[in-house]
């Protein structure tokens, strides 16, 4: 299931709490966004061992700015970030976010 955050304290709770979770960045605009949107929404009803987390841009632009900041990944979106024991592994943006390359980074990391 998909869980919106909007906070850096959010976000921080879950980097302190989750040993492994992917997050999407979703701009509320652009289609591309919202095809990914969709591939991401998938992906999450069909493996929930992992938590799947999005924020959109437009509503939580200082907690968006802070993950570029913090773990050095240029801001796109929509991009995908897969965290595990408090790093980021692995991302991907714009039409590379699809069901299949996040089963793959998900079983590879």
């Amino acid at each position: 299931m998909l869980k919106k955050i909007d906070s850096v304290d959010e976000f921080n709770q879950i980097v302190n709490n989750e040993a492994k979770f992917l997050l999407l960045k979703h701009s509320l605009t652009c289609p591309i966004s919202q095809a990914a949107y969709k591939e991401y929404e998938k992906f999450s009803e069909e493996n929930s061992s992992i938590s799947t987390y999005y924020l959109a841009v437009q509503d939580a632009r200082p907690l968006s700015n802070e993950i570029a900041e913090k773990y050095s990944i240029k801001h796109e979106s929509p991009q995908t970030i897969l965290f595990s024991n408090g790093e980021a592994l692995w991302n991907a943006s714009h039409w590379k976010i699809t069901n299949r390359a996040l089963s793959a980074a998900v079983k590879e990391q």
